[in-house]
């Protein structure tokens, strides 16, 4: 810092960093040593050992690497948060804490001969494994938590689709121009609001429509296929989306799967219509009730209102119901002419929450706008594997999307099963900066291999305890 003195200028001395030499010929440390929490785990959890039955067809005279052992290792390299395949070389040439790891063109076959069917079998083997980690969740704590809204929390499960963009930067098969200009892909993915698991996820063409309903009956089922069957009969389970969830097909299937047994509601976006417009002018101003805040205190210049009754719904599940918010906008939001002309921001949606024990119309919104997160869930997801993808093959793409959704799992029953705290509402770039790329330096003794955290690393109590967690956790039979 420079200071002056009598017309002179002398550079006051501040704590200088000590000098040091660099060399490439260290041996005995290790890198990313957080990332073998995740492999542990998913061998706890029998990820890997379904995963490796999944794929035993891939592997017909049982030699080279287990096609399993691969999968596992890219759904890891994914989590620690890797956007390559050469990526594995982090785990690769660290062989000592991550055993052997395929090669990077080992790899690509491996994606390469992942068919239809062989993608259907992971897709069932991380059910699996979902299964076993709730389980463990059931033995060794709460289970797993209940999503909050308003100040209370909710019951049962509840479900989170949106659509997003991912931009490619080269031609790929069926990349195509996207609805914001842009191309790319336009993935439909599925998450739990409870823990941030990503439940199911589809690829499609960068110009697919934003409100295919067969896309959302496609993921919603292969979402509900993710849970164990003692939490997918018996348990609420609300589906949320945006407006493009309100086709009426889509949500006539949320309501048939009851039938089944399968006790699904909905809560979606439904756009401002015409008629939508007239129904909030004509509505009287006694009847606008004040909004709540996710804490259930009252939301400032925001309120909330039924449409129920003044709209023609025919089509629709029986039992549906109209609910409007309006608000003071915020800078920068972007408003429709309707909205400028009442100054007002106006939000629809549908529910088939039913009036006796569903809540207040300012509960089901408030509910409701929790939807929300999923955008913070895709944000992540992106850093986590599909935010872009490797191949010009789409059928490998999709391949890569489901080990992307499997690394998001891994993150999500870390924080669920093995840490307290802050780190166990983490995103994980946070996870990755505190836990999963710390050095550690490996040592032998007594028969024993150990790798031993800095004792003056900030989080170093916070992942040895996860590792103690780790092996403590009940693992499945056989």
């Amino acid at each position: 810092m420079s200071v002056q003195a009598e017309g002179t200028f002398y550079v006051q001395a501040i704590g200088l960093r000590p000098k040091v030499h660099v060399s490439a010929d260290g041996s005995g440390v290790v890198g990313h040593a957080g990332a073998r929490l995740l492999t542990d785990l998913a061998d706890a959890t029998g990820l890997s050992a379904a995963y490796s039955a999944a794929l035993r067809p891939l592997r017909p005279r049982g030699t080279g690497h287990d096609p399993g052992r691969v999968a596992t290792d890219l759904a890891v390299m994914l989590a620690d948060g890797g956007e390559a395949i050469a990526d594995l070389a982090v785990l690769r040439d660290q062989r000592e804490v991550f055993g052997p790891v395929a090669s990077t063109p080992t790899a690509w076959r491996l994606l390469v001969d992942t068919d239809e069917a062989a993608l259907a079998s992971l897709r069932a083997a991380r059910s699996s494994a979902r299964e076993v980690a709730w389980t463990q969740a059931a033995e060794t704590g709460e289970g797993i938590p209940a999503a909050r809204a308003g100040g209370r929390e909710l019951p049962g499960l509840v479900l989170d689709l949106d659509a997003t963009l991912v931009t490619c930067h080269s031609e790929k098969e069926q990349a195509a121009p996207t609805y914001k200009g842009g191309f790319g892909f336009h993935p439909l993915l599925c998450f739990l609001a409870n823990t941030g698991e990503a439940m199911s996820g589809r690829l499609r063409p960068g110009n697919s429509g934003a409100n295919t309903a067969t896309d959302h009956i496609t993921v919603l089922d292969q979402a509900l296929a993710q849970i164990p069957d003692a939490h997918r009969h018996g348990t609420e389970i609300l589906i949320r989306a945006d407006s493009a969830g309100s086709a009426k097909a889509f949500l006539t299937h949320v309501r048939d799967l009851r039938k089944r047994g399968v006790r699904t509601y909905f809560s979606v976006g439904y756009s401002v219509t015409e008629p939508v417009r007239r129904a909030i002018r004509a509505m009287p101003g006694r009847l606008w009730h004040p909004a709540l805040d996710q804490d259930g205190t009252l939301r400032d210049g925001a309120e909330v209102a039924e449409l129920t009754g003044m709209l023609d719904l025919a089509g629709y599940p029986t039992g549906t119901r109209v609910i409007v918010r309006r608000e003071r906008p915020h800078p920068g939001a972007q408003l429709s002419l309707f909205d400028q002309d009442e100054a007002l921001r106006h939000q629809v949606f549908l529910t088939d929450a039913p009036y006796s024990g569903g809540g207040s119309a300012q509960f089901l919104e408030v509910r409701h706008r929790g939807h929300a997160t999923v955008e913070d869930h895709i944000r992540c997801g992106k850093t986590t594997g599909f935010g872009r993808f490797p191949s010009r093959h789409f059928a490998i793409n999709a391949v890569w999307l489901e080990l992307s959704l499997a690394a998001i799992d891994l993150l999500a029953w870390t924080r669920v099963l093995l840490l307290d705290g802050e780190l166990a509402t983490a995103e994980p770039k946070k996870l990755r900066y505190r836990l999963l790329h710390i050095a550690a330096r490996l040592t032998h003794g007594g028969r024993r291999l150990r790798l031993r955290i800095s004792a003056t690393w900030p989080w170093r109590n916070e992942l040895a305890t996860a590792f103690r967690r780790l092996a403590a956790l009940p693992r499945p039979a056989g």
